[in-house]
């Protein structure tokens, strides 16, 4: 069943989404070469406390994960697309870095994702690759794309599209079955968001429903991926590298609201 928020609870919606967004925001700031995983973990989960909100991803179990995922952020480095598990792995200069981080305030859930490069040795940032680059704003630029369809009167089918013509126009991948969802009290909710649809298809969209829109890309046209060994993170086949982006989306009457903004 989707639920559809009132305004007082889509302004509740957005302070969870801005703790969210400070958290990635605090991630991309500390992020240098040399630093473990796990170290921007920590950072998130200061910021996520610190905002008496606490984090969704930890300890969150489910149906096709064999164990609670032990961590505050997903942390996805390289060919990793989705799910990586923050563990001691040292950042290197021109690894692409995707992060995920949901977080609850006051019974509220926000998710979001970005991915970046990282650059110079002491965390100067250096000039990334430019297929490397050109794979983030494609990412991007689908995000935005399917945020711009989130509107009254357009449907999830709408969103998948826009998000899916980004996709085929670059030549990029996606995970044939992965996509956004909806938010609300639980981190995910109904509806299913895909990253590709028609037109006019699927659910319709209506004031007060909240969406994460999330699309991931990954090089070279092949969306095929493999479960790494540890039971959440999800490797492209071919090795090819990954990008994730993501925000907390509310439909409303005036236009797509973003509510994981910092």
């Amino acid at each position: 069943m989707v639920e559809i928020k009132t305004d007082n609870e889509l302004a509740a919606m957005r302070e969870a989404g801005r703790v969210v967004g400070r958290a990635l925001q605090a991630v991309r700031e500390h992020a240098a070469v040399g630093m473990r995983l796990t170290e921007l973990d920590e950072v998130a989960a200061t910021v996520i406390a610190e905002a008496g909100a606490r984090p969704a991803f930890l300890h969150y179990q489910p149906h096709f994960a064999p164990t609670p995922f032990p961590a505050v952020i997903c942390a996805s480095v390289n060919d990793a697309i989705v799910h990586g598990i923050p563990g001691r792995y040292r950042l290197r200069e021109g690894d692409l870095l995707s992060v995920d981080c949901g977080a609850y305030l006051d019974g509220w859930a926000g998710d979001a994702a970005v991915s970046f490069t990282l650059g110079l040795p002491g965390g100067t940032l250096g000039l990334p690759g430019g297929r490397d680059l050109a794979l983030i704003e494609a990412a991007e630029r689908a995000l935005a794309a399917g945020i711009a369809a989130a509107v009254p009167g357009n449907r999830v089918g709408d969103i998948g599209a826009a998000i899916a013509a980004v996709a085929t126009e670059g030549g990029y991948g996606m995970p044939d079955d992965w996509g956004g969802h909806g938010v609300g009290r639980q981190m995910h909710e109904d509806p299913s968001v895909p990253n590709h649809g028609r037109p006019g298809r699927g659910m319709p969209l209506r004031p007060g429903m909240v969406l994460a829109i999330e699309p991931m890309f990954v090089e070279g046209g092949d969306g095929r991926y493999r479960v790494a060994s540890d039971g959440w993170t999800m490797r492209s086949r071919s090795g090819a590298r990954a990008a994730h982006a993501e925000h907390t989306v509310a439909v409303t009457d005036a236009g797509p609201r973003v509510l994981t903004l910092p």
